[in-house]
């Protein structure tokens, strides 16, 4: 057993626990101040731009005073906060370092458009923390080093330095695979929203909110990134819970939305069969169909009907120039030629894209809240089983992810690390529980608010976001029927929207628009924060101290880890710049390979003292190369065809095979080879001990 802490360390502990709370206080109650002053602002006149410019500058400055403040060279401070982090701190802080941007400007926007469907990422993402509460955070604390690799190199190694050089390594490049996938979701979300909100550009958007990380990171590493991430979760709350609890009052009197939405739900699903039947809706519908029939033809003629297509293309442009058309109809000619696919092969894509979203729109809607729909029975099963899936993956790989895990080493003691995880699940949930009850709140809006509204009397909000990426526009209302009368299924809406869109869908001033930005802002800027300090330290920790120079001072060490976060920091927002995919696919190919390369090492590591070095290197190549080779089959964006999906699985679900596989190997090939030393039975025992 433990022995109780003296009585001075006790009073001391409480003493700081005191100041952090008094700090925090003192800073909710500035943040409050600063939206009054806001508040009165816009009520004076002033333009939204400057309220989006306020928002964003205000907040960098915040986190960038924040990591000047906790500036520190030691190397205790710098990679985990000097393992003094209260429980409910860390808590916060690691709530802040997981509720990403998937989760705050995605989450619920996908459950308005997949309903219960979507509820898939909420049970797994919740259900994966539960993972790290009971299989490794409290065991990687009493373990007491800095980074996950470190852990399986002495688990592994057992005493041989080749060994755990070995393992070491292969820990590390899959903690960088990971960290880098994931960081790039959240860079990218950066440069969204701080060009949607300031009206800079995207790739300047994207360097403004790196400085705030770098500033925070650099200077501070695990200390400053600790208390500025409780500080953004201030921020995450507050801005996701006002506009929700809106609308809760709005709808269904109440304001608790965990709560009210259940009696929204009925109205919905009325609202919801009523549209269903619509003639007028039906009618659209029957045109999305006829449109999608058409591109069915044109890529049953390929080649030719793309030659065909480019010559009338070509004709329409020179007949609008020889006719004296206006000059809008030369323009769209001439935007239509220069969009025209270039090849064949590329028409084949595009064409083939438009047709699966006119079949999309051509659907009626599907209840929100009914489970798995399905024209038949196999289809609802293949939703059954990709729901089932995902969980899967969403859990195994949450309890994988090294930059969450990493937080496990902050706390006082192996107690408080259980104590902060409870915590952190606490205030994890008060976001999650609520995303469904906005989604269905907002839903619920738009489907009897603009819905059945008149063109000339569309509400301001779909104007503004219609207009804010006219290249990819995120909302888009098209009189397809011409009867001046908006259906539902002639209503585009992007997933990415609706959280940032909610305040001005539920009537509220732009101020609370800027404070939804600005809780996003924070939620990207916190998890790219952790992963970026967890790709560095892996790098500088376990590469250059612990492999290449052993000997180096703790000086050097900090400072080499600083500039390898510089390096990786300007990488990953070069990748971004080039907008490689959407949050939620990022995201969730990162979970996959976490899950599939760590889990089974991480867990195997702890509860089994047979695992050895060769089945933990084999099982976490194993697991990898299964996850990365399903991605690579099945996922259309880097070249696969779901044609060859196992099972009807979908591409970001690709851990529900490379886990077993990787825990597969990793047990037989631990029972084919020599048991593991003693020191790494040993290394078991002791993390295992009782408290």
């Amino acid at each position: 057993m433990n022995a109780p802490a003296p009585i001075g360390t006790r009073e001391k502990t409480q003493r700081y626990f005191r100041r952090l709370t008094r700090y925090y206080l003192w800073f909710t109650a500035c943040f409050g101040l600063f939206l009054a002053a806001l508040a009165i602002l816009e009520k004076e006149g002033m333009p939204r731009q400057w309220i989006g410019h306020l928002y964003m500058f205000a907040t960098i400055i915040l986190y960038a005073t924040i990591g000047v403040v906790s500036r520190t060279s030691n190397v205790s401070e710098y990679y985990v906060a000097g393992r003094r982090v209260p429980a409910l701190f860390n808590g916060m802080a690691t709530a802040a370092d997981w509720i990403s941007a998937a989760s705050f400007i995605s989450l619920a926007g996908t459950l308005y458009l997949h309903g219960f469907d979507a509820l898939a990422y909420v049970m797994g993402w919740t259900g994966g923390y539960c993972l790290v509460a009971l299989l490794i955070a409290p065991y990687l604390r009493r373990f007491a080093q800095y980074t996950i690799p470190d852990f399986l190199a002495a688990r592994y190694g057992g005493g041989s330095g080749n060994r755990g050089t070995a393992v070491r390594a292969l820990a590390v490049a899959a903690t960088i695979v990971v960290s880098f996938t994931y960081v790039v979701a959240q860079i990218y979300a950066v440069g969204l929203i701080a060009s949607r909100f300031t009206g800079v550009d995207f790739s300047v958007g994207i360097f403004l909110g790196l400085a705030s990380i770098l500033v925070c990171s650099f200077l501070g590493g695990m200390r400053a990134i600790t208390w500025t991430q409780v500080a953004q979760y201030i921020i995450i709350l507050i801005a996701f819970l006002i506009p929700t609890m809106w609308l809760s009052v709005k709808f269904a009197g109440n304001p608790v939305p965990q709560v009210a939405y259940g009696s929204v739900l009925p109205k919905l699903a009325q609202r919801e069969a009523q549209l269903a039947r619509d003639p007028r809706e039906q009618a659209v519908r029957a045109r999305f169909q006829a449109r999608a029939d058409a591109d069915a033809a044109r890529l049953a003629q390929l080649p030719h009907s793309w030659e065909t297509g480019k010559v009338e293309a070509q004709h329409r442009l020179d007949a609008a120039r020889a006719g004296n058309a206006s000059l809008g109809e030369i323009r769209n000619a001439e935007r239509a030629l220069l969009s025209y696919p270039r090849t064949a092969d590329e028409a084949a894509r595009t064409w083939t894209e438009q047709r699966a979203a006119n079949l999309a729109r051509a659907q009626p809607p599907e209840p929100h809240a009914e489970p798995f729909p399905g024209k038949t029975r196999e289809e609802s099963d293949i939703r059954r089983n990709n729901f089932l899936a995902l969980v899967f993956c969403l859990m195994f790989g949450t309890a994988a992810l090294p930059h969450i895990l990493m937080r496990a080493y902050t706390t006082p003691s192996v107690h408080e690390t259980r104590v902060s995880v409870f915590w952190a699940l606490f205030f994890i949930l008060l976001i999650y529980l609520t995303m469904p009850a906005l989604a269905v709140l907002a839903k619920y809006d738009i489907y009897t608010a603009v819905v059945g509204t008149d063109y000339a009397s569309l509400p301001t909000w779909v104007s503004y976001w219609a207009n804010v990426d006219k290249a990819n526009p995120l909302i888009s209302i098209v009189d397809i029927n011409g009867d001046g009368v908006v259906q539902l299924a002639e209503i585009a809406i992007d997933g990415d929207v609706l959280t940032l869109a909610t305040p001005e869908i539920g009537g509220l001033p732009y101020v609370i628009s800027g404070l939804v930005a600005a809780g996003g802002l924070a939620a990207a800027l916190s998890t790219a924060d952790g992963l970026l300090l967890a790709i560095s330290n892996a790098l500088s920790h376990d590469i250059y101290f612990k492999i290449v120079d052993p000997g180096a001072s703790t000086q050097k060490r900090v400072t080499i880890s600083k500039l390898l976060l510089l390096a990786v920091a300007f990488i990953a927002a070069y990748v971004a710049s080039q907008k490689p995919a959407d949050i939620l696919s990022l995201v969730g190919a990162a979970f996959s390979l976490a899950g599939s390369t760590l889990f089974p090492a991480l867990v195997a590591g702890v509860f089994w003292k047979r695992a050895n070095h060769a089945g933990a290197l084999a099982g976490m190549a194993a697991g990898f190369l299964v996850c990365l080779y399903y991605m690579l089959h099945t996922n259309p964006i880097l070249g696969g065809s779901l044609d060859g999906a196992w099972f009807h699985i979908a591409p970001i679900s690709a851990g529900v095979f490379g886990v077993p596989a990787g825990m597969a190997v990793l047990v037989a090939v631990s029972l084919l080879t020599a048991p593991p030393p003693r020191a790494s039975a040993g290394l078991v025992e002791h993390i295992r001990a009782p408290e």
